[in-house]
């Protein structure tokens, strides 16, 4: 199985065959746009704005999976980032990325790159809320909050996951490698 073998429903609500972006480098992340990481939502249209003439596709997926951070209709998160951000790259329906409702991309992505620990400023904070919650979330793949970021090469290849608490500007040099 691969990254084009799933199918994503777009803001539209029509099927979206991931086939569509092979030969593409891919950041998939899931979203919010009432969170404190939400002003990545600027970093990741600077990449995209970068790169997309290279074969760079953000595809975004909104998630109100985490403290209930993404309200609204897929039609008021698009208008919101599209206003507030300026994005212009693909967003899909609101998604959730853990439990049994879970898209299957997203289990996909999490089977394919762990989870390995928060890095960044904001680490701490994320691991102490975290383990208030579930003292063992550092042992399973789940999503563990907005904005985690999966890198997927031109092949297909899930070659990174990046927490929430990385900046999407650090990931533009392994960007740049596999561009």
């Amino acid at each position: 199985m691969s990254i084009y073998d799933f199918s994503v429903k777009n803001r539209q609500n029509e099927d979206v065959s991931l086939a569509d972006y092979k030969g593409k480098v891919l950041l998939v992340v899931n979203t919010a746009t009432g969170c404190g990481f939400t002003p990545q939502y600027e970093g990741l249209e600077k990449l995209y704005s970068a790169y997309h003439e290279k074969g760079l596709e953000v595809l975004d997926f909104p998630c109100d999976q985490f403290g209930h951070q993404a309200p609204g209709t897929d039609d008021e998160i698009h208008e919101f980032c599209s206003f507030k951000y300026h994005t212009t790259f693909d967003q899909f329906k609101k998604i959730e990325v853990n439990g049994p409702n879970a898209l299957p991309l997203f289990k996909y992505l999490e089977d394919a790159k762990a989870f390995s620990g928060f890095t960044g400023p904001n680490a701490a904070f994320m691991d102490d809320m975290l383990a208030k919650s579930d003292p063992n979330y550092k042992t399973n793949p789940d999503i563990k909050w907005n904005f985690t970021k999966f890198l997927i090469d031109r092949d297909g290849k899930v070659l990174a996951r990046y927490e929430s608490t990385v900046e999407p500007e650090t990931i533009e040099n392994d960007i740049k490698k596999i561009i």
